[in-house]
């Protein structure tokens, strides 16, 4: 009996010394494969970076100016009155790209109004100079910005102007209007930036 036991006992202790390993050699393996498999996968910042942004526009106010960061840049929503909405009409002498041709905007935003809803302009704050950021100047005086200023962004570092609806004036160093980025309502009071439908966000 003593010598069946003095033998079994070198075989448990093999057997566990092979469990211990195997067990030591697979943690190894999921620790030196983690690395290269989260490497594959795009991080939190990289994907913040180009996912879509829902924004709650129910508290934006006629003549009201909302800034919102995608892709790391600044997109203006402006919700537009009727008389600034009318002003559009009158500049289309003034700008340099009055129907909008150039690929600038996506094709459901290439209109009278640059928008998917008339009275709500969604474009990204972002001079086509140099890409510097213009500023709201929403009065209607002529003011320090010509005669034929009636509102609109105007871009401090080189003099460059846009509409209400993100129109390039003439004779400016800005080349082309403002980019309307892909957008989409999802209700009346919530907006997606960056994705032309919830299917695509």
């Amino acid at each position: 009996m003593a010598d069946f036991e003095k033998k079994q006992e070198p075989n448990s202790r093999r057997r566990f010394l092979i469990a211990a390993t195997s067990v030591a050699g697979g943690i190894a393996s999921i620790g030196v494969a983690t690395p290269f498999v989260m490497s594959m996968l795009p991080s939190e910042r990289a994907k913040a970076a180009g996912a879509p942004v829902e924004v709650n526009i129910s508290k934006l106010e006629p003549g009201m100016l909302l800034l919102v960061e995608w892709r790391g840049k600044v997109v203006w929503i402006l919700n537009r009155t009727p008389e600034m909405l009318a002003t559009l009409k009158k500049l289309d002498s003034e700008v340099a790209d009055p129907t909008s041709k150039k690929p600038q905007q996506p094709q459901y935003a290439q209109n009278a109004t640059r928008s998917i809803k008339p009275a709500l302009l969604v474009v990204e704050g972002v001079c086509t100079h140099l890409g510097c950021s213009p500023v709201y100047r929403k009065d209607i005086a002529p003011a320090d910005l010509g005669a034929d200023w009636l509102g609109g962004f105007f871009c401090p570092c080189h003099g460059s102007k846009f509409d209400l609806a993100g129109r390039v004036y003439k004779s400016v160093p800005a080349p082309t209007n403002l980019v309307v980025p892909p957008h989409t309502y999802l209700s009346d009071n919530q907006l997606l930036i960056g994705a032309d439908s919830k299917e695509a966000a």
